[in-house]
């Protein structure tokens, strides 16, 4: 379930990076760059605004719930210790300079 989840999260990234850089800023008109006289008719009289704006507003939707799940999946998963089953030295009941013979 959690590659599963993976994967669809970074299609959903790719993809969104891909509709936003489609997009046309504010005052650009796409189809000057190609000749045409209209800055309309590559995608139709409608243009590509309102597709490509549903189509980044789904993929957006679907990236943010991905992120969450995949959020809530990693705070519910156990944390392992590398040190978990190494046991504590025993410590000793005599000190080594308890012997009798200070040193000076």
């Amino acid at each position: 379930m959690d590659t599963i989840i993976n994967v669809i999260h970074v299609i959903a990234a790719l993809s969104l990076i891909l509709t936003v850089l489609l997009q046309a800023g504010k005052g650009a008109a796409m189809g000057s760059g190609l000749g045409a006289g209209s800055s309309q008719t590559m995608f139709g009289s409608s243009g590509a605004g309102n597709f490509l704006t549903k189509l980044t507003t789904g993929i957006a939707i679907l990236f943010m719930v991905t992120s969450l799940t995949l959020a809530v999946f990693s705070t519910k998963k156990k944390s392992s210790s590398l040190i978990q089953g190494v046991e504590e030295p025993v410590q000793k009941q005599g000190s080594p300079t308890s012997t009798g013979n200070p040193s000076k």
